[in-house]
């Protein structure tokens, strides 16, 4: 179907790709993975059209092509769904699988609406969702809308001769376990249609789906691997360079919290979300919220920041009672908030790694209403140093970064303001192995210097390896904790035992 040969790409003097053989043959899923940093992104734009390859040949059905953009692209049956997800949330679902399209629908100027919801209807069918085509897409959940994009990726049968290929990325990164499982039936019923390229961090899932595996490093292929003869901690090495430290959560530097208490929570109540949640965070501890998607942990950790106001309760953040719930008011208390979504609402994509470092703490770098961009780029190229994060400069745009490299500059915009109470959302989300160990080992110094966070882990394992204490929650409430001291951790089966 795809064949990549000896394929490079460079950015003003850094050969982002190198000699790349890569290739999908009809119905395979293959998968794809590296570090941040390692070209998958790279690769993905070239094969969708956003970049255009400067060396070596790419064939589609054995003749060589070139995608000018992702238009010309998806001409030929590439289609991609997006790891942010590419749908437009103020639209309905119609409108966001047949956008740009919309021509086949017209008559005298006019959209025929319910034209497009029937041909809406046929394409959710593919991916066996049964939404109404007039709903707003923003109603939606994550599951949902990552169906939709599918469907949308799908319209291009009707359009294109013969089989698609069809690019995943980080498809399952927000997922909960029953919703990968039916992305992965679906994705297989569909073979008979559509090869799939399948990117994504979380290393047993592309194993279990991919029929063989691609893995980069520093912008090259370092082996390809059968899916069924695939270990974990073999590509993990392939992928790094070297051994996963044994102490991957940092257990070594987890240190008894202090007793002085952060944050204080009484009788938390948001009705439909979570009810009388009692928990108190002290300093220099990781309290780790657990449970299935939909228990309770987001709604709370965006109440605690003001974003959401409870029903009832209370809510003392350093022995002061909280009135006024507003993330201005949470930001002076010094609460920082790294949310699960950091592509819209950690980072300021179009700006700068340095000013998106300085958001939080404007009054300091600024003075009579002009910035101190000299202050600001010191402050930012420190924070860089201390954080390792991989960027070219403090001018950098903070959008064009890797996810782990953005998360780092989410942390380090509320580290460097002060803030003492973190709140993480799936800090590693669609982050590579190499820069989860960075995020753990930041971890481990907040607490060190101090900082109380309060996390809801990617996995599990994630949560045990790195909490002094475990919440478990289920329907909205705390149905048991755990204490995680090192070498007496619970294990897997003590909180899946409660959360379900």
């Amino acid at each position: 179907m795809l064949e990549f040969r000896k394929v490079e790409k460079t950015f003003t003097g850094v050969r982002a790709l190198k000699g790349i053989d890569f290739r999908v043959e009809r119905g395979e899923i293959v998968g794809l993975v590296g570090e941040n940093g390692a070209g998958k992104s790279t690769l993905m734009k070239v094969i969708y059209g956003a970049y255009q390859h400067d060396g070596g040949e790419v064939l589609l059905n054995d003749r060589p092509t070139r995608f000018g953009s992702p238009r010309e692209a998806m001409q030929q049956g590439i289609g991609m769904v997006f790891q942010e997800q590419s749908l437009i949330p103020n639209l309905s679902v119609m409108e966001n699988i047949f956008l740009g399209f919309e021509h086949q629908f017209v008559s005298f100027g006019v959209i025929r609406w319910k034209k497009m919801a029937e041909a809406a209807r046929r394409q959710l069918a593919k991916v066996h969702l049964d939404v109404d085509p007039y709903e707003t897409t923003g109603a939606l959940s994550f599951a949902q809308r990552q169906m939709v994009e599918l469907a949308k990726v799908l319209t291009l049968e009707e359009r294109v001769d013969g089989h698609l290929v069809i690019l995943l990325d980080e498809p399952t990164s927000v997922l909960a376990k029953e919703e990968v499982a039916l992305l992965f039936k679906l994705v297989r019923e569909l073979r008979s249609r559509a090869s799939f390229i399948f990117v994504s961090h979380r290393l047993d899932e592309v194993i279990e789906i991919s029929d063989r595996i691609y893995v980069l490093k520093d912008g090259e292929v370092v082996d390809v691997v059968k899916g069924g003869d695939a270990q974990v901690e073999a590509i993990q090495h392939k992928m790094v360079g070297r051994e996963i430290s044994k102490q991957y959560y940092r257990e070594e530097k987890q240190h008894p919290p202090r007793d002085e208490v952060l944050l204080e929570a009484q009788g938390l109540t948001q009705h439909g979300h979570y009810e009388d949640i009692a928990l108190r965070l002290r300093r220099g501890e990781v309290l780790a919220l657990v449970g299935v998607e939909g228990s309770g942990g987001e709604p709370i950790m965006r109440t605690i920041f003001g974003l959401e106001k409870p029903d009832a309760g209370t809510l003392r953040v350093k022995g002061q009672a909280v009135t006024r719930f507003s993330a201005a008011d949470a930001v002076a208390r010094g609460i920082g908030y790294i949310p699960r979504e950091r592509k819209v609402e950690g980072i300021v994509a179009g700006m700068s790694v340095a000013e998106n470092i300085t958001l939080s703490q404007m009054g300091r770098y600024s003075r009579g209403g002009v910035l101190k961009v000299g202050a600001e780029k010191v402050l930012a190229k420190e924070w860089i140093d201390r954080l390792e994060i991989k960027a070219p400069g403090v001018d950098a745009s903070a959008g064009k970064l890797s996810g782990g490299n953005q998360q780092k500059v989410v942390i380090s915009k509320w580290r460097s303001g002060g803030s003492d109470i973190i709140l993480l959302d799936h800090p590693t989300r669609g982050v590579d192995v190499g820069a989860k160990e960075n995020i753990y080992e930041v971890i481990r110094e907040m607490c060190a210097d101090g900082c109380g966070v309060l996390l809801m882990a990617d996995t599990l394992e994630e949560a045990i390896g790195l909490a002094h204490t475990i919440a478990v929650l289920k329907d909205g409430r705390i149905q048991q904790w755990f204490e995680g001291r090192p070498g007496a951790k619970p294990t897997l089966y003590d909180l899946v035992h409660h959360m379900t």
